[in-house]
């Protein structure tokens, strides 16, 4: 039997062709596996920082007071207006600047067994003076409010609010312009507000621990609720550094600054929430909230991927 030691030209031109099969299609099978895996990983990563950016937001808009709630203009930070009249009139795609006054959940909480205030006036054993809080211990208050201000604040920058039907916009210290439509009335603030007769009483303590003292006037004509909130900040979320090229901007959280005490968000502390964010959007559903966020990437050359999270605080 004769032996074959070499490959025939048919056999190579066959072998060459079969390779060329093979190195065409498993390079695009690797190119597209590797991009499916860009493609996967962008999209987590898009995903876990718009969700997070999100339930940060959430987490203290859900304790906000519900009164307080304003937007801002990003052409004209100077005026303010609720958040309720961007369902109506105004354009809110402009609106990229929520603040609103937090109550004091973590005090509220206390240490677990007994809150550090309660919520809940005395009135019977009150006066101009001197409002009595059941429950109260006004040291803790004090000592929370330094831990979580790292030393900033304490409950002498701390303000009541009296739970009821009547309260407006204008009496929570917010900084700038504000044009009442209703009483055709334009109201302006541009320090501390200088007395009780507002919707944040600004207080102080006393020697009994129970007892929350005006740090400001009196308490003298002011109409006293049984329900309060204590409060001893307002909150800020803020769109900013926002590139008109890519269309991505960074959202920042801002705290530990009093607007009764003549304060502004850029008073106070500012927390990173996200990095290219494409879209902050905000609007009033009633007593609900729904915001909502958008982060963007372009690492794919030539495409764009946005993942946008919402969610409904009430």
């Amino acid at each position: 039997m004769k032996k074959h030691n070499a490959f025939t030209m048919l056999e190579l031109l066959f072998a060459i062709v079969v390779i060329g099969i093979l190195s065409k299609f498993g390079v695009e099978f690797l190119a597209q596996a590797y991009r499916n895996f860009i493609y996967s990983n962008i999209n987590h990563t898009l995903q876990a920082q718009s969700a997070n950016a999100v339930e940060l937001i959430a987490s203290r808009l859900q304790y906000r007071i519900k009164d307080s709630v304003i937007a801002r203009h990003e052409d004209d930070l100077d005026e303010f207006y609720p958040v309720a009249d961007l369902n109506t009139t105004l354009d809110q795609s402009k609106y990229t600047v929520l603040e609103w006054i937090g109550e004091d959940v973590e005090g509220l909480r206390g240490n677990g067994a007994q809150p550090y205030w309660s919520g809940v006036f005395d009135l019977e054993g009150s006066s101009a003076a001197a409002l009595t809080s059941i429950e109260t211990n006004t040291t803790n208050i004090t000592n929370l409010i330094g831990i979580l201000s790292d030393g900033n604040s304490s409950i002498n920058d701390a303000g009541l609010y009296f739970i009821s039907a009547d309260n407006e916009i204008t009496g929570m210290g917010w900084q700038g312009n504000y044009f009442d439509k209703v009483n055709s009335v334009m109201f302006t603030y541009n320090g501390a507000l200088a007395d009780q007769n507002q919707n944040i009483h600004r207080v102080t303590t006393t020697a009994n621990l129970a007892q929350f003292a005006p740090s400001v006037g009196t308490f003298g004509g002011v109409d006293i609720y049984e329900y309060y909130k204590l409060a001893w900040t307002a909150y800020a979320v803020t769109m900013e550094n926002y590139n008109a090229t890519t269309k991505m901007g960074t959202l920042s959280l801002w705290y530990d600054y009093q607007p009764w005490m003549g304060e502004e968000y850029t008073d106070g502390k500012k927390v990173l929430l996200a990095e290219n964010v494409s879209t902050f959007r905000f609007i009033s559903l009633g007593s609900l909230m729904k915001i909502q966020v958008c982060i963007k990437s372009d690492l794919l050359e030539g495409e764009e991927h946005s993942i946008c999270k919402d969610k409904t605080v009430f």
